[in-house]
């Protein structure tokens, strides 16, 4: 029977409170309004951005919440105007649109989108809009996605319509973590062959990051974090050295220094704080080096001294790895089925939807890289 056209009741985590646990709970979705598309969610992964807000940020208006923006799924159906899409299409949602009308779109020197400045209210990491209902409340959709949910409802400038051959539980990760940190090195940072590098973080975001930098021909990748448990895999995806601060009395910048006769050519801060990102500066020669902001964060200020820039040093932020979204993802699904880049090496865990509370749990706790939840059936 067909559901086009008519409210989907089906369950999601919703987040009623910051710092509580998710309850799986029966949400009304409404069907997708002029220009918007509802998929039904076949998998999805959870990322330190939903942590972040659940945990970290917890600002009060931005709760009751579907949390999730790291998903795949199939087109159930399109509202009116909706020519990109067909039900029965497979896509992945997409928290920075790509509108391709605005100045914007229209500029190779930026991935963003002016529409999405007025799509999501980043003060409370939500959609303006939202067709998601509970108990008779309004529910927010995180980042306008919300992939917590067996279906959502989502803008048409904001889903990308990927290779029908791609596998959802795989290719979910490329909604946000992975195209973040790999589009920072080739990107943003623009790495270059023969180059040194190092990476800050070994999260999801790091650890694509450090697999970026060797697709660009790194010579030298130094892998940084205080779990050595990382290592290994930072290795496995192209890590010529790991270093643990833990290990040395001297700020990590010096030690850089000294492995690298100044410090390395580029520099990439993933894990979203501001100490972190004055290190990661710093690590960079102080000539020419670039270094580059990719963790989130809009909780502190960071304070630097103006020769750590006036010598030469270049200091800029990355937003999801430089892509422009839709194209973007695409390409990295493309990429993928082609084996130029990797995606099973980063899921540490799989699990149901139910089980969500422990997959925040194992982020929470740097015991997972990426945990993918099965949320439907194909």
């Amino acid at each position: 029977m067909s559901t086009a056209g008519k409210v989907i009741r089906c369950r999601a985590a919703v987040s009623w409170a910051p710092n509580t646990p998710a309850t799986i709970e029966e949400i009304e979705v409404a069907p997708p309004q002029a220009g918007e598309v509802r998929i039904k969610i076949v998998a999805t992964s959870v990322c330190h951005s939903d942590l972040y807000h659940l945990l970290e940020s917890m600002t009060e208006d931005g709760f009751p919440t579907v949390l999730g923006h790291e998903g795949a799924g199939i087109v159930e159906s399109v509202g009116p105007g909706v020519t990109e899409f067909q039900p029965g299409d497979k896509a992945i949602p997409l928290f920075l649109c790509q509108c391709k009308e605005c100045r914007f779109c229209k500029s190779p020197r930026t991935n963003q989108c002016e529409r999405a400045w007025t799509r999501i209210r980043q003060e409370i990491m939500a959609g303006v809009e939202s067709r998601f209902t509970c108990k008779g409340k309004r529910i927010h959709q995180f980042m306008g996605t919300s992939t917590f949910s067996e279906y959502t409802v989502i803008n048409q400038i904001a889903v990308t319509k990927i290779d029908p051959a791609a596998p959802l539980d795989k290719v979910c990760l490329l909604g946000c973590g992975i195209c973040t940190g790999y589009g920072a090195a080739v990107n943003t940072a623009k790495v270059e062959a023969g180059s040194s590098c190092a990476v800050f973080g070994l999260g999801a975001v790091g650890l694509a990051a450090v697999m970026g930098c060797k697709a660009a021909g790194a010579s030298r990748i130094i892998a940084v974090d205080i779990n050595p448990d990382k290592a290994e895999k930072a290795k496995e995806l192209g890590a010529t050295d790991f270093l643990n601060p833990k290990d040395h009395s001297q700020p990590v910048h010096e030690v850089i220094s000294g492995m690298t006769g100044g410090g390395v050519d580029f520099s990439l801060e993933c894990v979203g704080n501001v100490e972190v990102m004055r290190s990661a500066l710093e690590s960079s020669m102080e000539a020419w080096g670039v270094s580059v902001v990719v963790g989130w964060t809009d909780m502190f200020d960071i304070a630097i001294r103006p020769r750590h820039l006036i010598c030469g040093r270049t200091w800029k932020g990355s937003m999801f790895g430089g892509f422009k979204a839709k194209d973007g993802v695409a390409g990295m699904v493309r990429a993928f089925l082609e084996k130029k880049v990797k995606l099973d090496e980063f899921i540490s865990h799989n699990m149901a939807l139910e089980q969500v509370n422990d997959a925040i749990e194992l982020m929470r706790n740097s015991q997972c890289v990426r945990v993918v939840m099965k949320v439907s059936p194909e």
